[in-house]
């Protein structure tokens, strides 16, 4: 039986990733046919299609009411895409970081990470109220967003000729032209939404029955098994990224994911069920919190780079902080 449940997390793991993908790709596809921007769909379609992994986990541990899963994914992805991918995705180039991202980004992730804590430590969870709260202020940043890379959309030269944007340039694209129908890319986005909430289900069903099996809580089974899980696409793209010399958004889009996580994944989570707040889940939110500062500290001594000593110290306080999570 317990052969079953490895299998089947790992089919989870596979729907989360490949469902995330289709969605982003029949929904770009679709905003591209009703000629919204391809600013407004990076903002949006995108942006919520890198977060959709984590939300679905989530947003199902909710729902069976195993809120250790649902705020360790939350923290626990944090965790991995600031000292795991960023650690070793630093190792193998520096990676540059965008002004835009210090005046903003860095800004938005403190203000993010800090106010989890303190709604999280308030009431010790994270209700629903809470989670108004942390759509709002999401709200605020992604209008924010939109209003500064609209501005700068404008103030920058037009190309000599148009070209669509990256997202469009997929494999979803490439099949709307050559198939010219809305139903195909409509088929595809629901597929990969079902992808998505299936695959969610399966490893949130299966992290439970192991945790269970080996006595292990909850607690760390969201923060590592299924944390980085849901992180290991970011983690082989950046990785890749990085080997090639592609590093000029790879501290943004991490950054950017951070923020997701926390506003809009426990947001929605926290409407579905309250979120409990353990003593165990502060000290994690405040790691995760102290994580974002450290690489904050990094790239400002770095020269608004994570250089490869930043990198390493990165991936050493990951090593750090799961070994103690195992021997606690």
């Amino acid at each position: 039986m317990l052969y079953l449940w490895i299998f089947l997390m790992i089919a989870g793991f596979v729907l989360l990733v490949k469902g995330a993908d289709w969605l982003v790709e029949g929904a770009s596809g679709i905003a591209g046919k009703l000629r919204v921007s391809p600013l407004v769909i990076g903002l949006t379609v995108v942006a919520f299609g890198t977060s959709a992994p984590e939300l679905a986990v989530s947003v199902t541990a909710a729902i069976k009411h195993s809120t250790d899963i649902a705020v360790g994914n939350v923290v626990g992805s944090n965790l991995s895409n600031i000292l795991l991918i960023l650690g070793v995705s630093a190792l193998i180039h520096e990676l540059p970081v965008k002004k835009n991202s210090l005046v903003l980004d860095f800004p938005c992730l403190l203000l993010s990470s800090a106010l989890f804590v303190a709604l999280g430590a308030m009431g010790n969870a994270v209700e629903w109220w809470d989670g108004l709260v942390l759509l709002l202020v999401f709200s605020g940043y992604l209008a924010l967003l939109f209003l500064l890379t609209r501005r700068e959309s404008r103030l920058s030269p037009a190309p000599a000729a148009v070209e669509p944007a990256p997202e469009l340039r997929g494999r979803a694209a490439k099949w709307a032209a050559l198939l010219q129908k809305s139903w195909f890319l409509i088929g595809l986005t629901l597929l990969g939404l079902a992808m998505v909430v299936g695959g969610g289900t399966l490893l949130v069903d299966g992290a439970q029955y192991i945790a269970e099996s080996f006595g292990v809580s909850e607690r760390v089974i969201g923060l590592t098994i299924v944390a980085i899980g849901t992180s290991l696409p970011e983690l082989v793209t950046s990785v890749v990224a990085a080997a090639k010399g592609e590093t000029d958004i790879a501290v943004g889009n991490v950054i950017g994911s951070n923020i997701f996580n926390i506003f809009l994944v426990a947001g929605v989570s926290s409407l579905v069920y309250p979120l409990a707040f353990t003593e165990h889940n502060l000290i994690d939110a405040l790691v995760a919190l102290a994580a974002a500062l450290l690489l904050f500290v990094l790239v400002l001594t770095g020269g608004n780079k994570v250089r490869r000593a930043g990198g390493a110290v990165l991936l050493a306080c990951f090593v750090g902080y799961y070994v103690y999570l195992f021997l606690a």
